[in-house]
């Protein structure tokens, strides 16, 4: 497996473009005098149909874009040609809001010259707030008339809201001979605890696979990557992860389990884990990327409960942004986790580039250094290991530290 560049232009038979069409307010550049447009809408488009998976918020209030994304793949049996995606507004709890998102789908068809339950359509941003149609319909011939199989840093800085750096991943690996890419491309600072995957996620493939093994291999790594994921415990309204894969490797196609389905998911592994890094990094106000690996556990339910409990602890994300290794906070986590498994074994270590330190064994304190250890949590990147010594599974979770500027970010996030 190699590491390329494209983010989700990577796979071949994909184009994307990103634009400005004036649902974001343009900032103001006191020192020059100007005004700075960032991209609010965004494309994407296969040359080929494509088999589609997805998963969605378990929020009990979605958003209008999840409502009509489900009803068009529902139509196709699964099969897509686009996405269509804006920032800015979430189109969610809006009377209007599912005639927006239908409409949003049928400006795209129209230009793209396909049916409109063959676009996927995403929005992203305030909740509550109504979704102005007139921007996006002045904007679609020029978004569709630059798309570009080099669009994708254009689509990915196009779904950005409170995000601070464009999130994109891909690699390139092997099938029977034949050469296969995966690609995506990720947005998310914060309301960010998926339970499903505000983060949108989308994924492209030129490998063939049937849908259902498509849908099967997202739920797998979904559960262990962007469900993994915690930067402040609030499930959006509007998470989602989308897959689209056009055959246009020329693969056999992946229909049943075996060694070719597990090739393919240990790269859509290594795509979605990274975009998962990338947003934990980039949490709202945050200064350090928290990964907490629980090991030694009776089976994987066991060592996710664990791993997520830990990186979703606000009274530890606080401790790690005051660097203070206040390893009782990480036992605290550890009990309320909804899993069964002897306290009394576990053990605790703190990890970074500037070393490694045993903080606590057989479920109690032992002697460390204090100093060794707040040294150790300088770095930006922070790894919570934990050993329950029950067992052979494991599993990782991802978060990052709270800042003050978290509180700043959120207090006037609207206004």
């Amino acid at each position: 497996m190699k590491i390329i560049n494209g983010g989700v232009c990577a796979a071949k038979g994909f184009k994307t473009n990103g634009i400005y069409c004036g649902i974001k307010k343009p900032l103001a550049d006191n020192q020059n005098k100007n005004a700075i447009h960032k991209n609010d809408l965004g494309l994407i488009l296969s040359d080929l149909p494509c088999a589609t998976a997805a998963v969605y918020t378990t929020n009990k209030v979605k958003g209008a874009p999840i409502i009509v994304t489900k009803r068009n793949l529902k139509k196709t049996d699964g099969i897509s040609r686009a996405v269509i995606v804006n920032s800015k507004n979430a189109n969610t709890c809006n009377a209007d809001g599912e005639q927006k998102a239908e409409q949003m789908c049928l400006l795209a068809a129209n230009e793209l010259k396909i049916k409109p339950e063959q676009v996927v359509v995403a929005s992203t941003g305030v909740i509550g707030q109504i979704l102005p149609i007139e921007p996006i319909k002045n904007g679609i011939k020029s978004l569709v008339n630059g798309l570009s199989y080099n669009g994708n840093e254009k689509a990915a800085t196009a779904i950005m809201t409170t995000d601070t750096i464009k999130k994109e991943y891909a690699v390139e690996f092997e099938i029977r001979g034949k050469i296969c890419r995966i690609g995506g491309m990720a947005k998310g600072s914060g309301m960010i605890y998926p339970n499903m995957a505000t983060t949108l996620n989308f994924i492209t493939t030129d490998c063939s696979i049937s849908r259902n093994m498509l849908q099967n291999a997202l739920n797998e790594i979904v559960k262990i990557t962007y469900n993994c994921l915690s930067i402040d415990g609030d499930t959006s309204t509007n998470d989602m992860v989308c897959i689209m894969a056009n055959g246009m490797a020329e693969n056999d196609e992946i229909k049943e389990l075996g060694k070719d389905f597990d090739v393919f998911k240990s790269a859509l592994y290594e795509v979605m884990m990274h975009l998962t890094r990338m947003l934990a990094k980039d949490g709202e106000g945050a200064t350090k990327l928290l990964e907490c690996k629980c090991s030694g556990c009776p089976d994987i339910d066991t060592a996710i409960k664990v791993a997520k409990s830990v990186a979703g602890s606000t009274l530890f994300k606080c401790a790690l942004f005051g660097e203070d290794a206040n390893w009782g906070r990480v036992l605290c986590a550890i009990g309320y986790a909804d899993a069964e498994f002897d306290i009394n074994k576990v053990s605790v270590n703190l990890k970074s580039s500037f070393g490694e330190i045993k903080v606590c064994e057989n479920g109690s304190g032992i002697d460390f250094s204090e100093e060794r250890a707040a040294k150790i949590l300088k770095s930006d990147e922070i790894e919570v290991l934990i050993n329950l010594h029950s067992g052979n599974a494991e599993a990782r979770a991802w978060g990052c530290d709270l800042t003050y500027d978290y509180v700043k970010i959120n207090g006037d996030y609207r206004t």
